[in-house]
């Protein structure tokens, strides 16, 4: 059975594919590029006001003043809806991305690293637009850069630019960057994880243990090239491992079957290893557009909104972790 990522229900052929996004220099363009034709898709789509849910608004429930019932949406949508308080909507996320040399591999004339790198600037600039406080922990094999959880047009100036900056290292270390985030968050928060998680996770279920004791929630993406999902290559040739850097004279169509046996594996126990702890799980690969994967990211909060409730009260002028 091949690994394929999961599909959105967006109307996602509408929107700018993963090529043309990247071809766009601009980080920052990237982002807002995604972030308006994720609106754009969700006007067209049957979850139109979906994001006024998550952002702004919740039910109305029997016991609600109804002095904050909106008037305006029950006129539109024939539902009571009332405005949440700012510690219901103000949210502390850390984005933790993946620089090493494994994911510097791209078939599509873009790198997982460029596609990872814009998923979290995506993610960075819509939640900046929600008024939230996004922070960010980049890593290889060591930590490299770590910004808090901050809220304003410079913060986000400056996780910008910490996506944009290439990394010196080599293989990937899962577990330096959870430790250093489990030490130095002290307030609930939302963490996602964004790799190729090729290497062995048999560390990584007790680090995401740790991290879970202390309130956070957690949200893995895992980045892989179309090639690596279904070794999609015609002909023999040498391979070098971009961490290691051994080469490998290989057969693709002779290696196809046992390769994707043990992709498999690895991905079954990627995602039971994320059922088991109850973290949200999405496969991303880098031809498939970023609107979907910020839509699966907003579901994610919607299903989870009411088990989880920052226990903080969020400012739009900034904050520590």
């Amino acid at each position: 059975m091949a690994v394929a990522p999961a599909t959105s229900r967006l109307p996602s052929a509408k929107f700018i594919d993963a090529q043309t996004l990247m071809n766009i220099r601009s980080l920052e363009l990237r982002a807002r590029a995604v972030v308006e034709g994720f609106w754009s898709g969700m006007h067209r789509s049957p979850y139109h006001g979906f994001s006024v849910e998550f952002t702004e608004y919740r039910q109305y429930t029997p016991g609600d003043d109804p002095r904050y019932l909106d008037w305006r949406v029950y006129a539109r949508s024939d539902r009571y809806v009332i405005k949440k308080y700012e510690d219901e909507t103000n949210l502390r996320c850390h984005l933790l991305v993946d620089q090493s040399r494994s994911m510097n591999y791209g078939s599509r004339g873009h790198t997982k690293s460029a596609y990872a790198a814009t998923l979290a600037a995506t993610l960075g600039y819509f939640l900046h637009l929600q008024g939230d406080a996004t922070g960010l922990l980049t890593f290889d094999d060591q930590v490299r850069d770590y910004l808090p959880a901050r809220h304003g047009a410079g913060h986000l100036r400056q996780l910008l630019h910490a996506l944009e900056r290439p990394s010196a290292g080599r293989t990937t270390d899962l577990a330096a960057p959870l430790e250093r985030i489990t030490s130095l968050i002290r307030r609930r928060a939302l963490v996602a994880l964004v790799s190729d998680f090729l290497t062995p996770i048999d560390q990584l279920e007790r680090k995401l243990v740790a991290l879970g004791a202390c309130g956070h929630e957690v949200s893995l993406f895992q980045v892989l090239d179309p090639v690596e999902l279904n070794l999609g290559l015609d002909q023999p040739a040498m391979f070098e491992d971009l961490e290691s850097e051994r080469t490998l004279y290989l057969d693709p169509a002779a290696a196809r079957a046992a390769y994707m046996k043990k992709l498999d594996e690895h991905c079954a126990a990627l995602r039971a290893m994320c059922r088991k702890l109850g973290i949200s799980y999405h496969l991303l690969a880098t031809d498939q557009p970023l609107e979907t994967a910020l839509f699966d990211f907003l579901q994610d909060r919607l299903k989870r909104g009411r088990q989880f409730r920052p226990a903080f009260r969020g400012s739009n002028g900034g904050g520590s972790a």
